[in-house]
């Protein structure tokens, strides 16, 4: 069994849809009258090639937890500004603002990255909103190499679509 397949095992990691990686829901809090959970968090392990976290973005922020492997870097595509945060041994946890737009992958020469993210109130699959690349292109010229290798241009905008 190789690495990847040896801790998706250990942590029981399945396809995470639409977005990518391998994640598993870890706690979804008392759910409201919409159905929506109190909070909720996964953890979820990114490998370098297919396995990364494409470009999207959630109406709640989204505190990500950097558990252990090699440093993931997370593109950030604010209103005012677009930048590269690394979570790794010496920044393990961040905070994405509810609205913007986010895409991860294992920094260059890493293998993998075991993370976790928690939010409150809860994730719902309607909350997803992912990035189209000519857009974010566009929008963000500085990042047009990153945002383009953060995209899946096959995969729905939507876990609903």
């Amino acid at each position: 069994m190789d690495e990847i397949a040896e801790i998706a095992a250990r942590y029981g990691l399945e396809p995470l849809p639409v977005e990518g990686g391998l994640f598993r829901r870890t706690w979804a809090g008392p759910a409201d009258e919409t159905g929506r959970p109190a909070g909720s968090a996964i953890i979820a392990l990114f490998a370098a090639g297919e396995l990364f976290s494409a470009m999207h973005r959630l109406p709640i922020d989204e505190v990500w937890h950097f558990y252990q492997g090699d440093p993931l870097e997370l593109l950030l595509l604010g209103p005012e500004d677009a930048r590269v945060v690394t979570l790794g041994p010496s920044l393990v946890q961040t905070v994405v603002p509810a609205g913007t737009w986010m895409g991860a992958a294992v920094a260059p020469g890493g293998r993998w990255s075991l993370c976790g993210t928690t939010m409150a109130p809860g994730f719902m699959p309607s909350d997803y909103e992912g990035g189209d690349a000519d857009d974010l292109c566009a929008r963000y010229p500085s990042m047009a190499d990153r945002i383009r290798a953060l995209c899946r241009p096959e995969a729905p905008l939507r876990f609903d679509a």
